[in-house]
């Protein structure tokens, strides 16, 4: 099937839009409009180098070496230096996907018409996007603030005929290689076009964005998980009662309970004990709302955050309508920096809670269940040892959430001397999300052998839904066996996006 049209309208292209792009089966095509305001910022550049204004940025040197004029017949030699001497990183290169995203947002960035570049090199951006030409891109080597300077270097090394990138087939081709194979020449970089190129935070708001977008997922999968613990150790939902959340007022914590109710209506298992004697569950399985709602709460302010930085215009100087050219400071990637660091938390608390539910369940003393959760313990160890690979994630997790943007080195012989370390705040997301997908899906593995253990009646339709792709990915566990490969199907169980509708509704990047 051929891929769907996205048309990105610059400025105002949606966090459902940036899903989808992250996802792929897009061709991707700028809005019409765009065209007359990069036409104009690039006639405002034009008419700068004409008239032998001094402009940072567009005929002077970079960084501390702004100062010194660069003459008018070198200007395609200091563009091409620039991109040159900046292509520094290192470290394996970034996902696919997440190029995928850099590409677009940097194509929308410089859509604004705030940075003084010809249309040809949005055109050139999508194109690449389109082909699945993947411009290979080191993860490592960017502090952040100046924007994203090496990784987006070696974006733009493709531009030039220079670097490399991967095709759809895996082969690495060469930076000229790829310009061929969407018909194109190299380009030579007029004033200011490689340093809008450069300048920008698309790499790191794209890490973010695959972060908040894995997240979302394991969010869900432990909103699933929990449930499934609470039917599995016969919980109870009144805590769950819409009426003590409203009392309090959190919006997140209110939409979690509300999800969770939806999940369990119709539950066989739920009015069955009534008189079981338990007085109040433990934290992990009460607090559910209270907890996973603020990470849910994080997670939206996150969304919203990093919608607008994808969005923004963060090259320096920035060109406007009345022919002024500024000198700020849109580079500086703080915001997307928090964003990452709160998404980061919400991972963590997502798979310490998670881990501490399965902990519940093997304790017997707690659950009701058997130990470890399996039958003729002594000789089996059910899921004991499975419990410690949960431990080991969440607690390694807990020194990954350690805020990123705290730190900072000066940088540029000081002229740069606060940074954010955006870049290195959203790529650790990716392995923060995989480590709680094992976690949770460890748990929903636990929590469907608890289930079954006691089975007699049955959950919710929803839960038993759930139950019945649980038993598709892994079996019942009636003696031991090599669990690795049950751990990594529960972990790819926990990553997917086919979520019931109850909770895709409050997922940030679902929302219309």
């Amino acid at each position: 099937m051929a891929d769907s049209k996205l048309i990105l309208q610059p400025g105002d292209v949606s966090l459902a839009a940036l899903r989808r792009i992250y996802t792929g089966g897009v061709r991707l095509e700028m809005a019409a409009g765009a065209r007359a305001g990069l036409l104009a910022s690039q006639a405002t550049v034009q008419r700068i180098v004409a008239e032998d204004q001094v402009v940072y940025g567009i005929n002077t040197g970079f960084g501390k070496l702004a100062s010194t004029r660069i003459a008018p017949d070198r200007l395609a030699e200091l563009q091409r230096n620039l991109v040159l001497s900046h292509s520094v990183g290192t470290g394996e290169p970034l996902a696919a996907n997440v190029v995928r995203l850099i590409l677009a947002t940097k194509a929308v960035s410089l859509a604004r018409g705030h940075s003084g570049v010809r249309p040809e090199l949005v055109d050139a951006l999508l194109a690449l996007a389109n082909a699945g030409l993947v411009p290979r891109i080191p993860a490592k080597g960017s502090v952040g603030a100046s924007g994203d300077l090496a990784p987006l270097a070696h974006l733009a090394c493709v531009l030039i005929g220079e670097g490399h990138a991967t095709a759809p087939d895996g082969e690495v081709i060469t930076g000229a290689a790829a310009m061929q194979r969407i018909g194109l020449q190299p380009f030579v970089l007029g004033p200011k076009e490689g340093l809008a190129l450069l300048n920008g935070t698309q790499v790191s708001t794209a890490l973010a964005l695959a972060g908040l977008f894995g997240a979302e997922q394991v969010f869900a999968a432990g909103l699933v998980a929990g449930a499934l613990s609470l039917e599995a150790i016969q919980g109870s939902i009144k805590p769950y009662d819409a009426r003590i959340h409203a009392a309090r007022g959190q919006p997140g914590q209110m939409a979690v309970a509300a999800a969770v109710r939806t999940l369990l209506e119709g539950s066989e298992i739920i009015p069955s004990h009534p008189d079981c004697g338990r007085v109040q569950d433990p934290y992990s399985v009460r607090c559910v709302p209270q907890v996973m709602g603020a990470c849910l709460d994080n997670l939206q302010h996150a969304a919203r955050v990093l919608q607008i930085e994808a969005n923004a215009a963060s090259d320096n100087p920035l060109v406007f309508d009345n022919g002024d050219v500024i000198s700020g400071g849109n580079f500086h990637a703080e915001p997307v920096a928090f964003a990452a660091d709160i998404i980061a938390l919400a991972v963590a608390e997502i798979g310490a809670i998670s881990e501490r539910r399965l902990a519940l369940m093997l304790d017997t003393g707690l659950s009701g269940l058997p130990p470890f959760l399996v039958r003729d313990g002594g000789v089996n160890s059910g899921f004991m040892i499975a419990q410690v690979t949960a431990a080991a994630l969440a607690s390694e997790n807990k020194s990954l959430a350690h805020p990123a943007s705290v730190d900072s080195l000066p940088t540029s012989a000081n002229q740069e001397d606060h940074v954010s370390m955006a870049t290195f705040a959203a790529r650790r997301l990716g392995e923060m999300v995989s480590n709680s997908a094992v976690v949770v899906g460890i748990e929903a593995m636990g929590a469907a052998q608890g289930i079954e253990l006691k089975r007699g009646l049955k959950s919710s339709p929803l839960i038993e839904a759930e139950f019945a792709r649980i038993r598709e990915t892994v079996a019942y566990l009636d003696q031991d066996r090599f669990l690795a490969n049950d751990v990594e199907a529960m972990k790819q169980w926990a990553l997917q996006s086919a979520w019931p509708e109850a909770l895709q509704a409050i997922l940030p990047s679902h929302q219309p």
